[in-house]
């Protein structure tokens, strides 16, 4: 079964579907993955902190998980 990410989804959630996702979330500022934060807060709210666009993250993670399809 094929995993879709969502904006409502937390960077720990994102990183146990594929750890190769890491490379696209530090791309975004989100150089902390493994900060207490990755388990709380969801990759909408990560990207007002960092000041990115959730929809062009949630885009190219799902297009890396498409290419990386087991």
């Amino acid at each position: 079964m094929a995993m879709t990410i969502d904006k409502s989804m937390t960077i720990g959630e994102v990183l146990r579907i594929h750890r190769g996702t890491a490379r696209i979330l530090m791309e975004f500022g989100m150089h902390c993955i493994g900060c207490p934060a990755s388990s709380a807060e969801n990759l909408e709210e990560a990207c007002v902190v960092h000041g990115s666009n959730p929809d062009e993250l949630v885009d190219q993670l799902n297009a890396f998980l498409e290419e990386h399809k087991a």
